[in-house]
């Protein structure tokens, strides 16, 4: 990934509230020489790697459980992303040397596929990764909700995995490379476009982090 320093972001618990708020990864291998990548919700849970440990599942019929356990996987976590209008900048006016972009929130990780096919841990890890979600609704669902045998078929069917982050890098491309007034139109124009998205990049203008609201 292209990085400039301006752009470059490095404190861990930053990278990982992005994780935790935008759980859909993108897996990406390089098996045999050709590239793939899956697109998974992914538990971040704490772990020896100082990253913490990403845990997640995938259905039984997808090789990438038997293709690619213990190979190298970059992973994804793609935040708020919005347009950037020239017309936000008060230097417009001034000189007219601006031209539009795209601000955004990244987070890469890297580690090794473990695979786990022991219904206790994939139970535990489907319970978790409900609770992850569920608590956001008045009436959340359990998975002890559905029928017994209904579950154990359904579990049947997926394979858990695991990833050590052993690399974590985030890119938070938002304007730094731009001077203060042009920054604070950015952040103006941000507000007014309205959005989640443009809402928690306006935030992360202002404050340096990304809210905690999934984006």
């Amino acid at each position: 990934m292209y990085l400039p320093a301006a752009f470059r972001e490095e404190r861990v618990e930053v990278l990982q509230q992005l994780m935790r708020a935008s759980p859909l990864a993108t897996l990406v291998s390089c098996a045999g020489g050709q590239a793939d990548a899956d697109h998974i919700p992914l538990l971040l849970e704490p772990g020896e790697s100082p990253g913490g440990v990403l845990r997640g599942h995938v259905a039984r019929a997808n090789p990438l459980w038997r293709l690619q356990a213990g190979a190298d996987f970059l992973v994804i976590f793609h935040g708020p992303q919005h347009y950037v209008s020239p017309s936000w900048y008060p230097s417009k006016a001034e000189s007219g040397k601006v031209v539009p972009t795209w601000n955004y929130l990244v987070v890469h990780a890297r580690g090794r596929l473990q695979v786990h096919d022991d219904p206790v841990w994939l139970r535990g890890l489907v319970s978790r990764l409900t609770v992850a979600q569920e608590t956001l609704f008045a009436q959340p669902w359990a998975i002890d909700d559905a029928p017994a045998d209904y579950l154990d078929r359904m579990l049947s069917a997926i394979v858990g995995i695991e990833i050590p982050v052993v690399s974590l890098i985030g890119k938070w491309k938002n304007s730094q490379n731009r001077q203060p007034g042009d920054r604070a139109g950015v952040e103006r124009g941000l507000h007014a476009a309205g959005g989640d998205n443009a809402r928690t990049l306006a935030e992360a203008m202002a404050t340096g982090t990304p809210t905690a609201a999934r984006v």
